[in-house]
Order: C-alpha cells, then sequence, then structure tokens
C-alpha cells in the first residue's frame, strides 16, 4: 500500500481547479483547433506561459498551455531531432499542451513539430493569426476564476449542508450521507477497534457525481479503507491517503484527541475542495463522537457527585453556572434518539447537560441561552426557575412537549404570564384547589389527562396525542372525572374553576 501521512490543516479554502482544455478550445472567439497529440478531453490546464526559449523546461511549473510563435526554430530544425528535443523537454517539465501561433514568423504549424507532438503525447494546438497570446492568456485565466468561484460555492453548500445535517436527531448517518453526496463516493465511520460503525454512499458508478472515472472502482477499496483507518490509529497520526490499483482515492481522518474514532472516504476523483469539505466532516463527527475533558466537563463530575454525596442542587450549582435555568424535552420527529443524537442537539441548544430517557431526551440550558426550532425536532421549553425549581420545570417541560405534539408546533414554551390568578391570595387559592379536586388525589392519570384536555380547548384526539393513548381512552378518563367531580366538563365555568385548580396545585 502507497501510503502518506501529513497533518491535516483546518478547513481552508480550496486551491485554484485546473480548467479542461476541452473548455478553452470552445471558446469561439479564440478559434483554436488542435491538431495533434491525445485527446483534449484528458487535459487540464494550470494556466497559460509564454516562451521562444529553445528550451523551456527551466521555466515552467507544470501543467501550463505553453504558448510560442516558433521564433527559436533554426532554419534546418526539421532534418534533426530539434523538435523532438523541444517536445521531449515540454513533457518532461509537465507540459500540458503546446499552442503554435502561425505568422508572423512560419505560415504554417512545421510537419516535424506536429510530428514530435504525437510522439511524445503532447497536445498541440494552431493559434490563428488573429489570436494574440495575450488573449488566450486572459482565457485560461477567465476558466479558472470561474472554476474557482464555482468551487468554492460548492465547498460553501457542503459546509452548510454538514452543519445542517449535524443537527437532525440523526447526526452521525446524516454527515455521513450528505458527505458522500458531496464527495461522490463512500464515507465510513470507524469504531477505536477498527469496525464499521456506519456508512454512507458507494463509488460505483450512479454516485451523485458520476462522471468517467466512476466505474474504476475495486471490489478491494473498502478493504483498502478499512486497512488504511487502521494504520492511522496504528501509528498515530492525523490523516493518511492512498490510491488503490483501480484508481479509487483513499483518505483517513482521525477523530477528535486520541479516541480511536476515524472518518475513512473513497472517491473516484479528488477535486481541490474536497479535502475541505471532507475536514469539515472530521471536525462535526469529532464534536458528535469525542469526549469533552475540558475544565467544564470536570466542573460538572464534581456537580454531579456532590448531588450524589447529599448536597441540595443550590450547593452545586455555581459549578454549572448560571442562576436560572430552562429544562427542554425534546422529540424527534422520525426515529428515537441516540446518544450522540442527544449529545448533538445538546450542542446545538448551547449547554452539555442532556439526559436520554427513552423517546425523549431533556437537556438543562442556562437560562440565558433562549432554545430556538431545532430541525427534526419537536421541542417543549419549561419557564426559567432557580434549581429549586428543577423538579417543577421537568414537569412543565413535559407538559410543553405534549402540546407542541398535539398541535404540531415545532417548539411550545411553558407560559409564565401573570393571570387573574395571582390575585387571589396563594394559600387561599390551594386550599380552594385541594378541596375542588379532591376527588383526583389518588389517580394521577385522571388529573393529567383533565390538565391536558383542558389546556388542548377540549380536543380529544389532541389529547390522545399528548399522552399516548386511544382517544377513546380520553373520552372515558374525562367522563370518570366529570363522575368524581360532580361537574359539566362542558361547562365553560367549569372548566375555568379547574383550570384555576389545577394551575394551583402544580405548584
Amino acid at each position: 500500500m502507497r501510503t502518506g501521512m501529513h497533518t491535516v490543516p483546518e478547513p481552508s479554502p480550496p486551491p485554484t481547479p485546473p480548467v479542461p482544455l476541452t473548455a478553452l478550445l470552445a471558446r469561439e472567439d479564440l478559434a483554436l483547433r488542435q491538431i495533434a497529440g491525445p485527446p483534449a478531453a484528458g487535459t487540464v490546464l494550470h494556466g497559460a506561459h509564454t516562451s521562444e526559449m529553445a528550451d523551456p523546461y527551466p521555466y515552467l511549473l507544470g501543467g501550463e498551455l505553453l504558448l510560442t510563435a516558433g521564433v527559436h526554430i533554426p532554419e534546418a530544425a526539421g532534418s534533426g531531432t530539434y523538435f523532438d528535443d523541444y517536445v521531449s523537454r515540454i513533457v518532461a517539465a509537465g507540459g500540458a499542451a503546446l499552442g503554435f501561433g502561425v505568422a508572423p514568423v512560419h505560415d504554417t504549424v512545421p510537419r516535424a513539430l506536429v510530428a514530435s507532438c504525437e510522439t511524445y503525447g503532447l497536445p498541440l494546438l494552431e493559434v490563428p493569426p488573429r489570436t494574440t497570446f495575450a488573449a488566450v492568456g486572459r482565457a485560461v485565466w477567465q476558466l479558472m476564476e470561474h472554476a474557482r468561484t464555482a468551487e468554492l460555492r460548492r465547498v460553501t453548500e457542503a459546509q452548510q449542508s454538514l452543519a445542517a445535517a449535524a443537527s437532525r436527531p440523526d447526526p452521525v448517518p446524516a454527515v455521513l450521507h450528505r458527505l458522500a453526496r458531496h464527495l461522490g463516493g463512500r464515507a465510513v465511520l470507524y469504531g477505536p477497534e477498527g469496525a464499521e460503525i456506519a456508512a454512507a454512499g458507494r463509488t460505483r458508478e450512479g454516485s451523485p457525481r458520476a462522471h468517467e472515472d466512476t466505474d474504476r472502482t475495486a471490489d478491494d477499496s473498502p478493504d483498502a479503507l478499512t486497512a488504511l483507518a487502521r494504520l492511522l490509529v496504528a501509528r498515530g497520526s492525523a490523516s493518511a491517503s492512498d490510491t488503490t490499483p483501480a484508481g479509487i482515492h483513499l483518505t483517513a481522518y482521525a477523530l477528535g484527541a486520541g479516541q480511536g474514532f476515524v472518518l475513512g472516504v473513497a472517491a473516484g476523483r479528488r477535486d481541490p475542495g474536497d479535502h475541505t469539505i471532507a475536514s469539515v466532516a472530521a471536525v462535526l463527527l469529532s464534536l458528535l463522537t469525542g469526549e469533552q475533558h475540558s475544565g467544564s466537563g470536570a466542573a460538572r463530575s464534581s456537580a454531579l457527585v456532590r448531588l450524589l454525596l447529599g448536597d441540595t442542587a443550590e450547593d452545586v450549582v455555581p459549578l454549572l453556572g448560571g442562576d436560572r435555568w430552562l429544562v427542554v424535552h425534546a422529540r424527534p420527529e422520525e426515529r428515537a434518539p441516540d446518544a450522540l443524537a442527544a449529545s448533538a442537539l445538546g450542542a446545538a441548544l448551547g449547554s452539555p447537560l442532556v439526559d436520554l430517557a427513552g423517546d425523549v431526551v431533556r437537556v438543562l440550558v442556562p437560562a440565558g441561552r433562549e432554545p430556538g426550532p431545532q430541525p427534526g425536532w419537536t421541542l417543549g421549553v419549561s419557564a426559567a426557575v432557580a434549581p429549586g425549581g428543577w423538579r417543577a420545570a421537568d414537569t412543565q417541560a413535559a407538559r410543553a412537549l405534549g402540546r407542541a405534539r398535539a398541535t404540531r408546533t415545532a417548539l411550545v414554551r411553558y407560559g409564565t404570564r401573570a393571570a387573574l390568578a395571582e390575585l387571589v391570595p396563594p394559600d387561599e387559592a390551594e386550599a380552594h384547589a385541594r378541596a375542588l379536586l379532591a376527588p383526583l388525589a389518588d389517580n394521577p392519570a385522571l388529573t393529567e389527562t383533565l390538565r391536558t384536555w383542558l389546556s388542548l380547548h377540549g380536543s380529544w384526539d389532541r389529547t390522545a396525542v399528548a399522552l399516548s393513548v386511544h382517544r377513546n381512552t380520553v373520552r372515558q378518563r374525562i367522563a370518570r372525572c366529570a363522575a368524581l367531580l360532580g361537574t359539566d366538563p362542558d361547562d365553560p365555568d367549569v372548566r375555568m374553576e379547574l383550570w384555576f385548580a389545577l394551575r394551583r396545585a402544580e405548584r
């Protein structure tokens, strides 16, 4: 395996991409014509250079279109090896093509030059008298600028797409899928033991970036990529690259700080912006898979230990930061969340305090970071509370989430606005609530059903969705409440009084 190790740089703008020779030949204003050499479809240009030197080798960087009017050609050149020597030196220097200007020195392109270009496989272009070398050079740079702009746009769109994928409920598969799509290949996440955790895409023909290279996939490219990832971990390097005998480009990136996760990428071609795109994906996957060992992480661990050893929430909250907090309950719109999805949601909300509880993710967020809607999630947000009110806020967030799901709203906040109920003395209001709701005191399911049903304006279907029960169950429970309370829940006055009592009882 031909492997090169190097350090992964920070994502940066891609270099200027080359332009195909066919694009230059397609410029009607130049009227260029290929008269020798291999087909233009396989040739790309990195620039243009004009020289009348008999040996241009020292002045070429490689990839250029060399332009000449043949001033350097001696009169007896056709009878010797001059043209073979001249063309071989251009090829040795990495020249991409040769443009020969007809007039004022030569009326036609020398036949010996045409033969030499055929022999050495160098594309030869005839530049007509009305086309200046300056115009050809300017056209090359214009095409390169257009290609660079297009590549920058592709990289920017890919970065935005990857960031959006990282905030989804299934962030790791989503990031891998987007990465494979943007690179037209296959993206794989390997675990610390080298096992494949998740993968997306393919390098075979039919990929989103299908072209002439996509059918060069070797059957052993997955094994080769796995071997490259394991070699990367064994050597402790930041990245590694290789190319299979079939021409498939392989790259592996170490994720995080020594955690053993690796991102592997296989693609049939390698464009200038691909490394930037893959680097962005590697950073995102590092955040999703890596365990943070920062000072704040140590503080959170200390706070947890103190709580377990008997300290109160008020005692440990200085370690967490913030005096007032919000509790957020979230459910994904599609599949059940996993630990990575929960961590990604916490990162999007600006808090590492995340709990995955079944199909609901709970996040404790400092009140200064106001949560917003998250793509792919339904959220319920509590009122801002002090640490002593966390338990009540947890209940508020759960009810807000239930209302959000029932109303198909991306985010619902628990109301904290002052109401007429605040005009009643608290002790009298609480005594009235206890007396009114006493028949339901031993049946929390009936109490919660009544509360949810009233909050949703008596909607059977929405209440059923919010409580995850059948609508007939809701009807039966409300009928039971009416019987126990001896009231008519269809009466607006009764509903108002019940709602008042339920609000006071939850405090």
